[in-house]
């Protein structure tokens, strides 16, 4: 990671909508450091001497073979690369702690083993617990002598987190509290030594949280899940029968369990992101050297421009989101670290860090899982016949893949959340969104300027992505305006919306993450990269054009209506671009290279 001292200029989360970024500031995933890059070689070879050649095995819950390869993981410091050096971590920044999640994602059924143990099993005691539960358990968290897990959804309450029934009391000498109520789909529920566990004290309107080890009494579990993927994952449910909990296992304050499940989830959110990524980019490696070594009529498949089509596209859109992924991420360690500079405690900060980018946290989960379905589609596809067999890899990933679009809230709610963080934050006068909303309007009544010139390497795209935002802007605020207290109900909006606001958002990355990368290798260097960012921003241009038009058409009418449809369609406008000539360049790399080399 670079590591300069100049000032960086960082923009508050959702900012970007409204406000330029300039290139200089965004971390791109070409700036690893060597020991950044060690790291990530570790887990490489982590996955490939203990993971990928025991995938059988894992998938059919081997006895105590998951947990000794968290065991395994914890001997080289995997469990606690985030972790601070006080309790027995490395104390790595959280790009770093993203590297690794990258890496890892590639583990299939060990990636969620492991993520769950890391992230929202260690996470809210790491930052949410007194100075006695850390020093109790974050050491034997990091080393993988005790697993953790994450009790929050019941058969009740998914997306409505804070409707869960699980109740506590406390006893009458007030010693302990007496936990009732029923847990579901906890991963790693069933070789788990701690839990953290979310009830309503009583009759309180909010959850709390609590530490629970699993050597309580009144606790039991049901059998394995069986499920369609990741199917080495432990998933179980948990019964809490009249399970007694010392009152010092209260994890921070009363009715603070919602507050504390959300922002864990934030972090899991963009971590899942990153482990999609992972897994994009090893299935995308086998669907090319799959291409290179089948032959049919008497050449190799990756010779022809259907399959090379589907292996640029599997790399175009892993590239640009892990642009997007690593913006975000930087400008959470950003924040985090302004904000111990001012004085807060480096727990709080962090949790404050990713809050302030929870909009961007939710976009990246979304395109990461729905990147990575798209490449385990494609992957099936160019194996054809062997895609479809369970002897060969694409099974396995095609599977494993699809419980990201539902893990850490569904897309359908990550969608919604995006477009209400961004709204609820205008309202608080966080984020002015009205202005530049306001400006869009007026624009569209005025004649449009031809006038500029401006022929630089990155002219056209800059225009097209000032363009999005204004699409984004005038839809949004037309919606608000015509809908105002019914645009919550009105949920196919928000999804167009919030389609349009995450092309928007990694269009500008991958265009940034390009220009960065131009400017420190030069333009020779940078052909391939060129014409990845030029292929996704030209065919953004087009979703956010149907995604607008749909959103206009539900709630405009007459000359309103005509007039924003005009406006849209010049704000997504293109020039002409032979996308088929840029695939093929991006292939020709890709395929020479045997691999993902991005």
């Amino acid at each position: 990671m670079s590591t300069t001292s100049e000032t960086k200029t960082t923009l508050k989360g959702g900012e970007f909508l409204i406000k330029e970024t300039e290139a200089k500031n965004v971390f791109i995933p070409e700036e690893w450091n060597e020991e950044q890059l060690m790291i990530a070689q570790s887990c490489h070879d982590f996955l490939a001497q203990n993971v990928w050649p025991h995938l059988d095995r894992i998938d059919l819950q081997e006895e105590g073979l998951m947990p000794e390869l968290l065991n395994k993981a914890g001997e080289l410091g995997l469990l606690g690369i985030s972790v601070p050096e006080e309790y027995g971590g490395f104390g790595k920044d959280f790009t770093t702690s993203m590297l690794a999640t990258e890496v890892l994602g590639a583990g299939h059924s060990f990636a969620v083993a492991i993520s769950a143990h890391t992230g929202i099993g260690t996470l809210p005691i790491l930052y949410y617990g007194t100075a006695e539960q850390k020093a109790k358990y974050i050491p034997k968290l990091a080393s993988g002598e005790w697993k953790a897990a994450y009790c929050l959804t019941e058969p009740n309450s998914g997306s409505d987190a804070n409707s869960g029934k699980t109740n506590a009391k406390l006893t009458a000498d007030g010693k302990h509290y007496i936990l009732n109520g029923q847990k579901m789909w906890i991963t790693n529920g069933g070789f788990a030594d701690v839990f953290t566990v979310f009830a309503k004290i009583d009759d309180d309107a909010n959850l709390s949280a609590f530490i629970v080890e699993k050597t309580s009494s009144g606790i039991s579990l049901n059998p394995e899940e069986h499920k369609m993927g990741i199917k080495g994952s432990s998933t179980r449910q948990i019964f809490f029968n009249d399970c007694k909990i010392p009152v010092e296992n209260l994890l921070s304050e009363r009715q603070n369990g919602f507050k504390i499940a959300v922002n864990i989830l934030n972090l899991g959110r963009i971590k899942l992101a990153g482990a999609a990524i992972g897994a994009s980019k090893e299935v995308t490696s086998k669907s090319i050297q799959y291409a290179n070594e089948r032959q049919q009529f008497g050449r190799s498949i990756s010779k022809y421009g259907a399959i090379r089509h589907k292996i640029a596209e599997q790399a175009i859109r892993i590239y640009a989101s892990e642009a997007a992924i690593y913006r975000a991420s930087q400008n959470v360690e950003d924040a985090t670290r302004t904000l111990i500079a001012g004085g807060i405690d480096e727990a709080k900060a962090k949790l404050k860090g990713v809050e302030q980018f929870a909009v961007e946290a939710a976009i990246v989960k979304v395109h990461g899982s729905e990147v990575l379905d798209y490449a385990v589609d494609e992957g099936v596809q160019i194996y054809g016949g062997m895609g479809y067999s369970a002897e060969a890899p694409m099974d396995r990933a095609y599977r494993d893949a699809r419980i990201n679009r539902i893990f850490e809230g569904t897309n359908e709610i990550n969608r919604m959340l995006t477009v209400d963080m961004m709204l609820k934050r205008a309202m608080k006068g966080e984020l002015d969104l009205m202005g530049p909303a306001q400006a869009v309007a007026a624009e569209l009544m005025a004649i449009p300027d031809f006038s500029s010139t401006e022929t630089t390497l990155f002219s056209n795209e800059k225009k097209y992505v000032t363009g999005f935002k204004k699409s984004v802007l005038m839809v949004a605020g037309a919606a608000v305006q015509k809908l105002m207290m019914q645009l919550g109900k009105e949920q196919e909006v928000l999804m167009n919306l919030a389609d349009m606001i995450i092309e928007t958002y990694v269009s500008e990355s991958v265009l940034l993450r390009v220009e960065k990368l131009v400017g420190i290798k030069g333009e020779a260097a940078c052909k391939e990269q060129l014409d990845m960012m030029k292929v996704y921003i030209n065919d953004a241009a087009d979703k956010i054009h149907k995604s607008g038009k749909e959103a206009v058409n539900t709630f405009a009418t007459g000359d309103e209506q005509r007039a924003m449809l005009m406006g849209l369609k010049r704000f997504t406008k293109t020039e002409p671009l032979n996308t088929t000539e840029l695939r093929r360049n991006v292939s020709a790399k890709l395929i020479a290279e045997n691999k993902y080399c991005f």
